[in-house]
């Protein structure tokens, strides 16, 4: 398998001696330089299934401490609401980013709608066309609070994703960049832009201009081929039927949404990342410093392709190799740094493949559409326009212009709509989550509820949360979108945790953790001190990092 973006890092990185790396037994000290990497849809399914595969930096962090029973605990499992779990200690809902995008009658603009990421009070904005802002976070972040107890640290965010590197790196960065519009942004005012983004801008786009031939796959992705149809059912919605499980990231020069969908995505942030830990010479300041990973196309190929066929499998073992050449430049330069990783959720694959092992997996109704429920409840009650806003599960909002009166009324009638359909195990009131106690329980025992109940916040989450039956994906047949996320279940929820520095013996643990326990480890490795009743997370005895302090 050849080398993406990532061998072209040299071209990125500052000319620096860099010295050799010496093991050693883990040091009691805090390290220099604490990286965080989220990769965006790596469900605690698919480390399990490749970890045998790994031979690159997956498996120097396979080395360190593993569980490989991680929950992202809430219900709400998207791309928003994971990544604030990670580096706050928070759950979703107290964090105030219950899902992606909710909906607020209350905005003086005409979409209603407002995205996790942005700031809605922008004249002219709308939740498609948006100024990227961390104001939706109600919580600090790890980078905030060392920022706090060491002025002298950095905290740097690079992701795929703008709601990823704003999510980790919260309100207070020192760089922070996202790859929007072919090319690496930022959301901060008035900070100096490196020397080492615009050669990396350079970079990519000489990338995406030039053709990419496929990859050659391994015996064991080739294993993985075989041709599936998406968007040929009477159901599906609009577009021409599209073939997937046999793709090998081949592109047409200038494809730059092909480029976003491949292994080369990871490689331009990883190498993004590694010219700036040169270009700021992260790790070598009189305090400890920080830096957020978020790695987007695990996600991206999941969602085109699905997650159990030839192009997961090609994306995965690159990304293995691609993090290994990144771990590399860190141990040329000498810098003592530690390794946390995890994903903002998982995922279920194509029905279509995974009926071949599971006899109820299924699209789910379009007819669940809540414009269409809406529209049939509007009919039978007499209320013209827009009566219920969402998607086809989860958060369901009904229209805050209507009456009170009305909104009891549609109340009614969803439930009863919804519970009467053969596809949803559980529809939740607002009022019937508010009132269900935060659980304390080990988060592979919470109930459904429980799980929403994490998810839930009393301004931005929804009047209804619609559950489907486990095997039900969330997204009807559509070409455009192959596989999804998004439920309560643990197919969504599981997670890995993995904690890496040079020298710790290895560990395998198999007991249930929650990403809200990364940021107090890390925290604690650090030496900082915060009381418990900001965060939901609690320090890990096992993390193989540090003694935790007493609870």
């Amino acid at each position: 398998m050849r080398k993406l973006v990532l061998a072209a890092a040299a071209a990125f990185i500052p000319t620096v001696a860099w010295a050799q790396s010496v093991a050693q037994p883990v040091s009691a000290t805090a390290p220099k330089l604490t990286i965080v990497i989220s990769v965006d849809q790596l469900s605690a399914d698919l480390w399990n299934e490749y970890r045998p595969q790994f031979a690159g930096g997956f498996a120097r962090l396979a080395s360190g401490t593993v569980f490989r029973n991680g929950y992202q605990s809430h219900a709400g499992t998207e791309t928003c609401p994971g990544h604030a779990t990670i580096l706050t200690g928070v759950r979703s809902g107290r964090a105030g980013i219950p899902i992606n995008n909710w909906f607020d009658f209350t905005v003086s603009r005409a979409d209603k709608a407002v995205y996790c990421a942005e700031d809605e009070t922008v004249p002219g904005s709308s939740s498609d066309a948006y100024t990227v802002s961390a104001r939706h976070l109600k919580v600090p972040t790890l980078g905030e609070y060392l920022k706090a107890a060491m002025p002298g640290s950095r905290s740097v965010a690079v992701a795929g994703k703008d709601r990823a590197a704003v999510m980790m790196g919260g309100h207070n960065v020192d760089q922070r960049w996202f790859f929007k519009a072919k090319m690496f942004q930022t959301d901060l005012q008035d900070v100096a832009v490196p020397a080492s983004v615009a050669r990396a801008n350079a970079a990519v786009s000489a990338q995406i201009a030039r053709a990419q031939p496929g990859l050659e796959p391994p015996p064991f992705c080739a294993s993985k081929a075989k041709s599936y149809v998406l968007g040929g059912r009477p159901d599906s919605l609009k577009g021409e039927p599209r073939t997937v499980g046999l793709g090998r990231f081949d592109r047409a020069a200038g494809d730059a949404n092909a480029f976003s969908n491949s292994p080369e995505y990871d490689g331009a942030v990883l190498a993004l990342a590694a010219a700036l830990i040169g270009e700021m010479q992260l790790g070598r300041g009189p305090s400890p410093d920080l830096l957020s990973i978020g790695l987007s196309a695990t996600d991206y190929v999941g969602h085109r392709f699905g997650t159990e066929g030839q192009e997961m499998c090609l994306q995965l073992l690159s990304l293995d190799r691609d993090l290994g050449d990144f771990f590399g430049v860190l141990d040329r330069s000498g810098i003592d740094y530690a390794v946390a990783l995890t994903a903002d959720h998982g995922s279920f694959d194509i029905p279509e493949r995974a009926k071949e092992r599971l006899a109820d997996a299924a699209y789910v109704d379009v007819a669940l559409d809540a414009s269409d429920v809406g529209k049939a409840i509007g009919d039978k009650l007499g209320i013209k326009g827009p009566v219920l806003f969402g998607e086809w599960a989860g958060d369901i909002w009904i229209n805050g212009a209507l009456s009170p009166a009305d909104r009891r009324r549609v109340m009614d009638e969803a439930l009863r709509i919804y519970r009467a359909h053969p596809q949803v195990e559980a529809v939740f009131t607002k009022d019937e989550i508010a009132r269900t106690p935060v659980p304390v329980v080990s988060p592979d025992k919470w109930t459904l509820v429980q799980r929403a109940r994490a998810s839930f916040d009393p301004q931005r989450s929804g009047d209804l949360w619609v559950v489907l039956k486990e095997h039900v994906s969330p997204y009807p047949s559509t070409p455009a979108l192959a596989s999804t996320h998004g439920t309560p279940w643990d197919h969504d929820r599981r997670v890995p945790i993995v904690f890496w520095r040079a020298g710790m013996s290895g560990s395998l643990r198999e007991e249930a953790v929650e990403t809200v326990d990364i940021m107090p480890t890390l925290a604690a490795m650090l030496g900082l001190r915060i009381t418990s009743e900001k965060i939901d997370g609690h320090c890990l005895p096992d993390s193989g990092l540090i003694s935790c302090p007493p609870r």
